[in-house]
């Protein structure tokens, strides 16, 4: 089933209760101009809103670049007529809130990334909840080489999941990392051959698919909400997604199908 959003820029379908999100400009390595932007937000407010939609995969197309980020070209064409300099975030810019900054998405994603993650593409990447990468997958925030910063939340997300001096050595000098450097930072979930990949991303997907919706969403919302609380406030908080699973048939429907001994169904409710 293809999806009502998406556009030139981005192909969108869903199949399974899974979410395919394919940046499509393989012709200038799915470098993401305003247009990109555009679609791409309408597409995560589908995601979203699609009750039937369980899990999303966001990868790019070719086998040249997962993305590598911001549209230079047509960066330095809106300075020349006047356009202000990027800073932290996207508000007020086309595509707002994009990925990065969607921080109440509840739907899990999982980044496909072969070749190349660059700039914006990683920071893409960072915005997810798992990620599976091909051997030639190479990692970068090179902002610094080029007079920017990386303002999608590379800054703040990469020193949040890798240690501190290897994220400060990549941002301070724009240095690529390999999918095994990544793997080893425990950065990336799994590293396969290129072959392999799309096997290793349905696997996961599968996975998400067989999973309560209702326990993911609450789990993701209670994870990435706590990640600075202290823990006994982490404790006490109250979670908008966990009070719908607690209240919801999925949660009876759980444990007595593990009673009769057969596969739960799971309604979302």
């Amino acid at each position: 089933m293809t999806g009502t959003p998406g556009g030139t820029r981005v192909r969108y379908e869903k199949k399974d209760h899974v979410a395919y999100v394919t940046l499509d400009r393989p012709e200038v390595l799915n470098a993401m101009d305003l247009r990109t932007h555009e679609e791409l937000a309408a597409v995560w407010d589908d995601v979203e809103e699609d009750g039937d939609v369980r899990a999303a995969v966001l990868t790019g197309a070719g086998d040249r670049a997962f993305s590598v980020g911001q549209d230079l070209k047509e960066r330095a064409r809106l300075g020349e007529r006047g356009a202000p300099p990027t800073t932290f975030g996207s508000r007020g810019q086309p595509g707002w809130p994009r990925l990065t900054e969607r921080f109440t998405l509840s739907k899990p994603v999982i980044a496909r990334v072969r070749g190349f993650a660059l700039g914006g593409g990683f920071e893409l990447a960072l915005a997810c909840d798992i990620i599976v990468a091909s051997r030639d997958a190479v990692f970068a925030l090179p902002e610094v080489r080029l007079g920017l910063i990386p303002g999608a939340g590379g800054a703040f997300r990469l020193p949040r999941q890798i240690p501190l001096k290897i994220a400060m050595g990549h941002l301070l000098t724009g240095r690529r990392m390999t999918a095994a450097e990544a793997l080893r930072f425990g950065l990336v979930n799994e590293v396969v051959e290129p072959a392999e990949l799309d096997r290793c991303v349905a696997a996961w997907a599968d996975d998400l698919v067989g999973a309560a919706p209702l326990s993911v969403r609450a789990i993701k919302e209670a994870v990435l909400r706590s990640l600075d609380m202290p823990l006994e406030e982490a404790f006490s908080a109250t979670y908008t997604w966990e009070e719908r699973r607690r209240r919801s048939r999925d949660a009876v429907e759980g444990p007595r199908a593990f009673t009769e001994k057969r596969a739960p169904e799971w309604q979302g409710r």
